[in-house]
């Protein structure tokens, strides 16, 4: 009886002892196997930032998964630098073919607008009608070939400082003056003194493509109104017109690249402008709206942050 008992209580003990030793043996496997996925996570992390391995070979299995992950590292960063190199290169090639098509295609322009003052008889005067449609064509193919280069994030890049909101506003509007005139549109401007954290020239970009929609969709000898707000971290500027207006769903559409709404499509343009426009604001801290105009016709607020590093 007594070695019944005593084979029993061996096995209880013989048990614990071999189910403690497989719950401490796992828990220390474990421990070593997270810290090897921990190691590994961190290299892939090095890996995807660019950042070359410190990689000690040895005969385990891990080296070659080391050396693989080096080899992932160099090739991913080699075909990093030779992206920004082509990048690089087309921002050049598109900012060197508009400059050197900017000069002769206005002197064409000029040219053609001093024939119209002239005498003409009647085929010379179609033959300078024909020559004015066709060099409007190219000038919008030529602006639209330069805003569709801007449509890659990595080609805005931006400088934001403390820059005049007025100076923005004004420089814009001399940009679309011509445009304005044209359709016999008054521009006014209700707007007060205030600095902004924004990079000026693309500010003044994104400005001046909410200006030209404005003046596209509006009918000729209407009325469009710039006014800016202060509020206690941005400076509102709003673009009234008076157009056709845009729908309550497409409000945010009409931000996305490319996109057109039917009702627009009468008009040129290839649906880029408001895109660049929240690109811009996103990229230096503000934001964009839409709103319908109290009678008839569009607001669009650019909304600039007064300081540096404002967090959306």
């Amino acid at each position: 009886m007594k070695l019944i008992v005593f084979t029993i209580l061996f096995i209880i003990v013989f048990l614990s002892g071999a189910f403690l030793t497989f719950i401490l043996v796992s828990y220390f496997y474990r421990r070593k196997e997270r810290a090897i996925f921990e190691t590994m996570l961190l290299k892939l992390d090095r890996v995807l930032g660019g950042t070359p391995l410190e990689t000690a070979y040895d005969e385990f299995f891990w080296s070659a998964i080391d050396e693989r992950l080096e080899k992932l590292a160099y090739i991913s960063q080699d075909k990093k630098e030779k992206a920004a190199d082509e990048r690089d290169a087309i921002k050049s090639l598109i900012s060197d073919i508009s400059h050197q098509i900017r000069t002769p295609l206005a002197n064409i322009m000029l040219y053609t607008g001093l024939l119209y003052e002239k005498e003409l008889d009647t085929e010379t005067h179609l033959l300078a009608s024909k020559i004015n449609k066709q060099v409007k064509k190219l000038d919008f193919f030529m602006k639209e070939l330069v805003k569709s280069s801007y449509t890659s994030k990595q080609m805005v890049i931006l400088h934001p400082e403390m820059t005049e909101v007025e100076e923005i506003i004004n420089i814009s509007c001399q940009e679309t003056e011509l445009a304005a005139m044209k359709k016999n549109i008054c521009i006014t401007k209700e707007i007060s003194e205030g600095l902004c954290y924004a990079d000026k020239k693309w500010s003044i970009e994104a400005l001046a493509n909410i200006l030209e929609n404005a003046i596209k969709y509006s009918p000729v000898g209407s009325l469009i109104k710039i006014q800016t707000t202060t509020y206690d971290s941005f400076i509102c500027v709003s673009v009234e017109d008076k157009g056709m207006g845009i729908n309550e769903e497409e409000r945010g559409l009409v931000f996305e690249r490319f996109y057109r709404s039917k009702a627009a499509s009468k008009e040129s343009g290839f649906g880029i402008g408001l895109y660049i426009v929240r690109e811009v604001l996103s990229k230096q801290g503000g934001y964009a709206r839409i709103k319908p105009a109290p009678e008839k016709g569009t607001i669009v607020q650019m909304y600039l942050s007064r300081y540096p590093n404002i967090k959306i």
